[in-house]
Formats: C-alpha cells, structure tokens, sequence
C-alpha cells in the first residue's frame, strides 16, 4: 500500500538519492522507493526549477546549465570586471569572518571568568564597544541591539539594587555567623524581621546564593533513575510473540545510533510491522529527543493511513516513556505496549533489523562518513528494504510484496 502523504524530508531524500546516484534512471529509483515513476520526476523538476537548474537538451554527458546562461561567450572587458568584483565581495566576508573570529576569541575568554558580572553578554557588548561596532557585537553573540540598549539605560537601576543587595548581604552574614553557620534563608529572614527589617523570603535567598552563604543541610539521596509516571503502568502485551496475522495491528520501535566521522552520531527511529517486518516509519536526527520518535509514528500514520486499534511495542527508554509520547499514542487510537528492563530480547525483531541496517549499509567500514552520505545511505536502502530486499521471515518476498499477496488473498477468499 502507497504512503497516503509524503512528507517535505522524504521528498527531499528521495531528490538527493536521484541526483546522487550514477547512471540513475527515474524508473530504477522509483522502483527502490515504491513510489510512481512520474511522482519522482516531478519532484526532481520542481527541485531544479526551485534551484535554477535545468538539464541541457544536447547530447549524454553535457553537464547541468544555469537556466538564463548566454549562448554568446562573454566580452573579455566584462569577464574582467566580473571577476574584480568578485574578489572584493570575498575580500568583504573575509573582513566580516575575520571581525567576529576576534569578536569570539575575546567572548571565550571573557566569559571564562569567575565574576558573575562579566558573565553577562550584554556586559561584553559594553566593554567592547569601543573595539568593534555594537551592531556586530550583537549579531556575532545573538543579541538584540534593541534589548543592549535597554540595558545600558538601567545601568543605574542595578547599581542601586547591588548597593541595596550588599548591604542586605552584611547583615545576612552576622544572623548567619550568630547561628553559627547553620541557618539558612528560612531562619535568616524571620531573625531580620525580628529586627524590624521588612524583607522577603525569596530576596534573602537571592543574595545568600549570590555572596556564597549557606546554610547546614542534610545532604539528599540522590535518585539516577526516574521512572516517568505515565510509562510505568504500562504492560508488555507482546510477550515476545513478534508476528501478527494481518498488516497494521501490531508494531515495534527502537532507536540505533548511526556513527559519523570524527565520533560524532546521528540516530535513527523505526516503526515496523510484525505481519510483514515493513519499515512503515522512520526519522533520522542529530538528537534523541522524544519528537524522535514522535515523528517516525506520525510517518507511520501517513503511511497507513490510520493506526487506530493498533499496539505499539518499545523499550523503556526515556523517548518512549515520556508523556509527550503517551499523549500522541492516546491521540492517534494506539495502545503501548513495553518489555521488561534490561534485556533486548524484549524488542528482538528491531535489534535485528537495526543489526541487518548496519551490516548491509557499512560493509566493515567504522563509520558512515558526513551526516549528509550517511542520511542518504540509510534513505536509500531503508526503502529499498521495503520495496525489494527479501527477507526470511515473508518466505523470502519483500515486505511490500508479502502484504501485496496477503491482501490479493484476502480479496480471492471474499470473492
């Protein structure tokens, strides 16, 4: 069954893969994809169209042309003057690329400072001013001029307020030296009412974090894992039974880490099919946040149309367990299902698959290159997996073509 509504990134993936593959047709990467021959051609024609870029009509092997390029070639005089202004465009970033290395260097070092005053960027701006334009000081550190200037006009406001704030501290640390060290903001605030001085609790605690005074506290047992409330009620309704008698009521999630050069990852989500072991969901980022996994269902979702009813299995990873997460579950009609902790036994049928992905796409090598090589590696056989490759588990028929015969099955019998 076709994808009800591609989504822009498929589209886009799907562009790359054409454009990045040699020798390839329309017809062979429709074919990977399980997508229609025109609909990929389309989507590459508006992609050229929204760059500029046309293919030239002549001969194989002439190179893509600027829509709008002269047939003529160009007067030498002005090919002259092209190239002069140029150079003094690149000359002018250079200039700029050169302002904000300084403007950068200087921040790291600035910030690096134990005073908590210069630890503001708006302070930076200020004592700087007078080296580099605040206009440039804003853009290279993300500020709003508008908001700098705000600042400067209440500089002397805070003054007044870190004046008030000593003073305040001064009379904090003698209730505190009399306590002997053991009071903190609770105790500090009711002696200096005691005193007649009319403070707020919130303040005292302010300025005591603020000039490092602390009181005696008993120190906490600290807890490294917190289950989240909406996840921990949730049964394993899968008991390791990974197969299913029709397309669309069961499905599994995982997440894998794909590695790039230099140490650096990106992360895949999936959803797959226990009938027929289809990817019919998938999301590569460069996090493992919850929208992680949130957007590979909502493919699954424009994939089949409609997951009501269905059962989704995962781990208990924070992604999978968040209420975020429960609440999109709730809303698309799907009920959760989640294995026990620490055994990946629970989820074999994604290890496997993750596992197969890997093996297939790396062949030995250690890592998949840059972020961009590596999105269009796993895009290429990831619908290359549904649409041809042969897997054990259908009897040796592609995923796709496994739900194909199911579904001509089911039409044979009603008939």
């Amino acid at each position: 069954m076709a994808m009800k509504d591609y989504s822009d990134e498929f589209k886009a993936d799907a562009v790359a893969l054409y454009e990045s593959t040699p020798g390839a047709t329309y017809k062979s990467i429709a074919a990977d994809l399980g997508i229609n021959r025109a609909t990929l051609r389309e989507w590459v024609l508006r992609d050229r169209e929204r760059r500029g870029v046309t293919a030239a009509p002549a001969a194989a092997g002439q190179t893509l042309v600027r829509v709008g390029t002269p047939a003529s070639p160009i007067d030498p005089d002005e090919r002259i003057r092209q190239l002069e202004a140029r150079v003094a465009e690149l000359e002018a970033s250079e200039r700029k690329l050169a302002t904000e290395r300084d403007i950068l260097r200087k921040a790291a070092k600035y910030f690096g400072r134990e005073d908590e005053l210069v630890r503001s960027r708006f302070q930076f701006v200020d004592d700087h001013r007078d080296a580099f334009e605040v206009k440039r000081l804003c853009e290279v550190l993300e500020l709003n001029r508008s908001s700098y200037y705000k600042w400067l006009s209440g500089r002397q406001a805070r003054a007044a307020r870190q004046h008030k704030d000593q003073v305040l501290a001064e009379k904090i640390r003698k209730v505190h030296g009399e306590s002997g060290g053991a009071y903190g903001s609770p105790r500090v605030t009711a002696e200096l009412r005691e005193t007649g001085l009319r403070v707020n609790e919130k303040r005292v605690a302010r300025v005591m974090r603020a000039f490092s005074i602390t009181g005696i506290r008993l120190r906490r047992r600290v807890r490294t894992t917190v289950p989240d409330p909406s996840s921990a009620l949730v049964p394993d309704l899968f008991q390791r039974d990974f197969t299913a008698p029709e397309p669309g009521r069961k499905y599994m999630g995982d997440i894998t880490y794909l590695p790039l050069a230099g140490g650096e990852f990106l992360y895949l989500a999936t959803v797959l099919d226990c009938f027929s072991r289809r990817i019919v969901g998938w999301s590569i980022t460069d996090h493992m946040r919850t929208s992680l996994v949130s957007d590979a269902l909502e493919m699954a979702v424009r994939t089949r149309g409609s997951l009501v009813g269905a059962v989704f299995h995962s781990d208990h990873g924070a992604q999978y367990g968040s209420r975020a997460f429960a609440g999109l579950c709730d809303q698309l009609g799907v009920t959760r299902s989640v294995g026990a902790v620490g055994t990946s036994a629970d989820n074999a049928a994604c290890e496997s698959f993750h596992a197969s992905l890997k093996r297939e796409t790396l062949q030995g090598r250690r890592d998949y290159g840059d972020a961009a090589t590596c999105r269009r590696t796993v895009f290429a056989w990831l619908t290359r997996y549904n649409t041809r490759r042969r897997h054990s588990a259908n009897g040796h028929l592609s995923p796709n073509e496994y739900e194909r015969r199911h579904h001509a099955a089911k039409l044979t019998l009603a008939a």
